[in-house]
């Protein structure tokens, strides 16, 4: 019988929308008593922020916001219920970008996805995310430790040395990126040395189908989580495989990517993410990322819903005729006419000459109605393409960039 990390996993829907209606008002009371929020939630009240629908009508967060908060309001931008002396860990990522950590028991919430993984006391876990600066190795230590497992805190490099340490130390768990474990079982098979990995519990990169096979064939279970720095767990793997299944400490919306505005179920869009760490109150953080919320529930039974997984990156910004396109321009065409439903955006070479195709979504054929939107959205000429309703990929692209640079 399948063990449940806790009683939160298999809550009914009923439940889970009973629970969210209570704390998310408090989250957004929390954050909008913030400094860093002040100026963005004033006029939010936060008892009719009830839901995911709800949380639509919110401005959305970016990583860009983050950077020019803590400019002005170092280390955090007024955006932490911490002081930065408050927390176990400070942490620093490009950008520079500062993040707190570890202000309660597996704060990121990847204890959740170790135990989906059969984790547990009695595994040694050899973590090779890194721990300078960058908090991905501290995350999984935290669900490590969450789960009672011991840790042998790796980092990269040195292959030779990890994998006398996994083999002396018989660790029978691997942490890290999807790719360097196959490095590491190289190196060993090179040493004629036998490593005990039965699980791996991977993030960070891309799990490709005829790798996670290759693992299988040699009999380890590899499943793979999404999670960011600022974040956490957003979502992860169950032994089902069968899609991400969204983390309980997060509200996940799919969003037009540029704008804060849902996409329809089944879409492709970007995922936008508010957090219920009370220390850390991120409001709609956009990851960047994209995904497809799916339908139905997984068969091992946990009942929140489930994403596609990471389909790529939303922010599609492409330089044509010298000039730069966003996604946002698009969203912005897309609103001036409420007979729109979607528009692309495709840059082709023709000839020795970029040419902007604009492709709309409308049961009008009039290309001539849309020329002069065009032209103020996207500050430039491009050849109107009518397309019928549905037509467009569901791949969560607006621009597209069909150009050959060889």
């Amino acid at each position: 019988m399948t063990r449940y990390f806790d009683e939160l996993e298999t809550r009914s829907p009923e439940q889970r929308a009973k629970d969210t209606a209570r704390s998310l008002p408090e989250q957004i009371a929390r954050a909008r008593a913030l400094p860093g929020y002040g100026g963005t939630l004033k006029d939010i009240d936060p008892k009719n922020i009830t839901c995911a629908e709800a949380l639509a009508g919110l401005p959305v967060l970016r990583k860009s916001d983050l950077g020019r908060a803590q400019a002005d309001a170092a280390p955090f931008g007024g955006l932490t219920t911490r002081a930065p002396s408050g927390f176990a860990h400070v942490f620093q990522s490009p950008g520079p970008i500062y993040e707190p950590g570890g202000g309660a028991h597996d704060w990121w919430r990847m204890g959740r996805f170790l135990h989906a993984c059969g984790v547990g006391h009695g595994d040694i876990v050899h973590n090779c995310f890194g721990y300078h600066l960058t908090p991905a190795g501290m995350i999984f230590e935290s669900g490590a430790r969450a789960v009672g497992a011991s840790v042998l805190p790796a980092g990269t490099g040195q292959t030779e040395l990890q994998v006398r340490a996994a083999h002396d130390l018989g660790c029978t768990t691997y942490a890290g990126t999807p790719d360097y474990l196959k490095v590491i079982l190289d190196k060993a098979d090179e040493m004629g040395m036998a490593l005990g990995f039965a699980k791996a519990a991977v993030g960070g990169g891309a799990l490709f189908p005829s790798l996670r096979q290759e693992y299988a064939d040699r009999g380890i279970t590899c499943l793979q989580s999404y999670a960011t720095a600022d974040l956490g767990n957003i979502a992860y793997e169950s032994p089902a495989q069968e899609g991400m299944i969204v983390d309980e400490g997060v509200i996940v919306e799919i969003v037009t990517p540029g704008t804060g505005d849902p996409v329809a179920p089944g879409q492709v869009g970007e995922v936008v993410v508010t957090t219920l760490n009370p220390d850390y109150p991120l409001i709609r953080f956009a990851t960047g990322d994209l995904s497809a919320i799916m339908d139905g529930l997984s068969p091992c039974g946990r009942t929140n819903i489930r994403i596609k997984g990471w389909m790529g990156r939303a922010d599609q910004t492409t330089k044509i005729k010298g000039m730069f396109v966003r996604p946002e321009q698009v969203a912005a065409l897309v609103a001036r006419h409420e007979e729109v439903a979607r528009a692309r955006v495709v840059a082709r070479r023709e000839g020795e000459m970029d040419a902007m195709i604009v492709q709309i979504e409308t049961e009008c054929d009039d290309c001539d109605r849309y020329a002069g939107s065009v032209v103020e959205a996207l500050k430039m000429r491009g050849r109107i393409e009518i397309v019928p309703r549905g037509s467009l990929p569901n791949d969560g692209k607006v621009i597209e960039d069909q150009r050959n640079y060889e």
